[in-house]
């Protein structure tokens, strides 16, 4: 059985300077240090720094979706940035047009060149399929060929360069996939100002 401590050492542990025995060796300043430098959640292994990495950078990734999809413009790649690209992205989601289409039309024709008529077949590859190529060239020509005439009436000080096959491009999209998500619906007035 321990009694209470005697007056004498209580007394020791009260005078100044005195620090009473911790049962450990006091570590080596390179041990010490080497602890300090280290911050509280790094990793111990290579293979916990690797994981650690890949975590960080799955979650930016996921940021980034997330903010791309919602239509946030920080998160947007370089040529989906800026007021002529915007412009031309309204543009092309307030029409309706053939080429938002040719997924699927591509995939019917594919569907019609397996069925076990040869007449049909050569229908469908000598006149369906270069009618249906012909009308999304020439959409394609006059939507970029609009879009850079009305970039340049609105934006005077910004360059137009490139925002004519952009819009082609995305009107080649179905609507749905489209990214950056449309702002506006078919029917909509694409000026800047008006919405």
């Amino acid at each position: 059985m321990t009694g209470p401590a005697s007056p004498d050492a209580a007394d020791a542990a009260q005078r100044k300077g005195l620090t009473p025995k911790k049962g450990t060796p006091t570590p080596k300043r390179r041990e010490a240090e080497k602890n300090l430098r280290r911050p509280l959640n790094a990793p111990q292994t290579r293979k916990e720094a690797y994981k650690q990495y890949r975590e960080r950078q799955r979650r930016q990734a996921e940021r980034e979706r997330e903010g791309y999809a919602r239509g946030d413009e920080r998160y947007f790649r370089p040529q989906d940035q800026g007021p002529v690209r915007a412009f031309a992205r309204d543009y092309v989601d307030s029409r309706r047009s053939v080429s938002e289409f040719f997924l699927y039309f591509s995939l019917a024709i594919i569907v019609l060149l397996f069925l076990p008529f040869p007449e049909f077949q050569l229908g469908v590859t000598y006149v369906v399929w270069p009618l249906m190529m012909a009308s999304i060239v020439i959409e394609g020509l006059f939507t970029g060929s609009r879009v850079k005439k009305m970039a340049r009436e609105h934006f005077p000080e910004e360059s137009v360069r490139g925002a004519g096959m952009y819009a082609a491009m995305r009107q080649l999209q179905i609507r749905r996939l489209r990214l950056p998500k449309p702002r506006l619906k078919p029917g909509d007035d694409p000026t800047p100002g008006r919405r």
